[in-house]
């Protein structure tokens, strides 16, 4: 007896010992190779993700009223939000699965049979009953001694990937979030565009009338009505083909938003959005509130305790199990006294020989490990990219659209040069043609110009995690 109550001192005295260790490696995250400055400006630090930071509502800074009730209606409907929510809900249930280990499982067995002992069975005695009924019922207790951090390890990877995929549902957020502004603001472009191609056709209609006068009254010929009969047929393609533009773009905001295509409009909008003022030195900390690199970071670190399950496996599983309870051949005597029975006791499983299964799922776990490392090195450099990308596509944009109303001004001046001395027959209406053409172009681009500024200011604030204020 005194030595039985040794052997359980020493368990527990070794349980004790050892309920910190574990296999999984120190967490080390790649190397990045990054500047202390954006090369269109900005320093960055490498540390945990603080994609906790609170997002406001980013796209109030373009102050438009429809687009933040799409914003509000996109939260709410959008199938593709709902889906990644989905995807959460299943990562935090596996978690809690997980960290259902830690503790004790308790059963109730209940159980009645009528038993017929074979014939041919070796002997339990005399008067041992051929035929007799049995009945048992207990409470079983198992519980798991983590000696090695198997569990530990597996609840902290199941914690780790539910907050990685909590990071996704954020990431999907704000990537539909963006897209959906970038979708209103080349709608709003389009519709810009429309009203200066109707502007132009009505332009081009005037100029039409003007040289059949002109032909009727044999000042010119057939061919300068020709020319502005093309002039006028081709801005009317130009205003058909935005239009057929448009309805795709607005048929795809209606899906992002959860709404049938064949049920959703927007009116078209002739007031300027506002081009956020973006700061000269963007604070590059705040490319971690980035989610993706919060999962991918997430991710890194759930690989790396899933390493630390794997080595255990090398090691003995020692479960503590207890049971108490009732066994009879008579349910009338059943749950009485006599009948008590328990037991409680340690077990001990070693596997010996599994011909390399275990170090071969090691080697699996550190591959997944340097693919998640890898993976997390690819997202922090692509997020370098994208804000690098549209710091210059804003500035330089915003140097080129500057040019390009010159361009518009000049152009107009020419073609209003060229209309003047048509009239007094002083040129072909070919001249006038080329400065209708001229001054269209210009006009176009510098329309596409200023919508493109305003799309890369949303790509921006994407890349910056949602904005660029703390």
């Amino acid at each position: 007896m005194q030595r039985a109550e040794w052997v359980r001192g020493g368990v527990l005295a070794m349980a004790l010992t050892l309920a910190g260790c574990s296999f999984a490696p120190k967490l080390e995250l790649p190397e990045i190779p990054v500047a202390d400055a954006y090369k269109e400006p900005a320093p960055w630090t490498q540390a945990a993700p603080a994609d906790r930071l609170p997002r406001d509502s980013w796209w109030l800074l373009y102050g438009d009223e429809e687009l933040n009730r799409l914003q509000t209606q996109l939260v709410q409907n959008s199938p593709d939000l709902q889906a990644a929510l989905a995807r959460y809900q299943q990562a935090k249930a596996y978690s809690d699965q997980l960290r259902s280990g830690l503790f004790p499982s308790l059963n109730v067995r209940a159980d009645g049979a009528r038993v017929r002992q074979s014939e041919t069975r070796p002997p339990t005695g005399q008067a041992a009953p051929r035929y007799y009924n049995s009945y048992a019922t207990s409470v079983e207790a198992a519980y798991e001694v983590d000696l090695w951090g198997r569990v530990r390890n597996d609840v902290t990877a199941g914690k780790l990937e539910a907050s990685a995929a909590a990071a996704d549902l954020e990431s999907a957020r704000l990537s539909l979030q963006a897209q959906l502004a970038d979708y209103y603001i080349a709608l709003y472009g389009l519709d810009r565009e429309a009203a200066l191609l109707a502007d132009t056709v009505t332009a081009y209609d005037r100029a039409v009338s003007l040289t059949k006068e002109r032909h009727d009254a044999g000042i010119v010929s057939g061919l300068d009505v020709a020319r502005a009969q093309t002039q006028l047929d081709t801005a009317r393609s130009q205003v058909s083909q935005n239009q057929a533009q448009r309805a795709t773009l607005e048929h795809a905001i209606a899906v992002l938003v959860g709404e049938s295509p064949s049920q959703f409009s927007l009116e078209p909008r002739s007031v300027p959005l506002r081009l956020p003022q973006i700061p000269g030195d963007v604070p590059t900390n705040l490319l971690q509130r980035r989610p993706d690199i919060a999962s991918a970071q997430r991710r890194t670190a759930a690989a790396n305790a899933s390493v630390g399950v794997a080595r255990a496996a090398y090691f003995p599983s020692i479960t503590l199990n207890g049971a108490y309870g009732f066994e009879s051949n008579r349910s009338s005597e059943w749950l009485t006294a006599p009948n008590a029975a328990w037991s409680v006791g340690p077990s001990i499983l070693l596997q010996l020989l599994d011909f390399g299964g275990r170090r071969a799922r090691v080697e699996q776990a550190k591959a997944v490990l340097d693919e998640a490392g890898a993976t997390y090195r690819g997202v922090v450099l692509g997020a370098f990219q994208e804000v690098e990308d549209n710091l210059a596509l804003l500035y330089h944009y915003g140097n080129a659209a500057q040019s390009e109303r010159s361009a518009v001004t000049s152009a107009q001046q020419s073609l209003d040069f060229a209309m003047n001395r048509y009239r007094e027959g002083a040129v072909s209406y070919l001249e006038v043609v080329q400065s209708q053409t001229t001054a269209l172009t210009t006009q176009r681009e510098a329309l596409d110009l200023e919508t493109r500024q305003l799309r890369a200011s949303v790509a921006l604030i994407r890349a910056l995690g949602g904005g660029w204020e703390g």
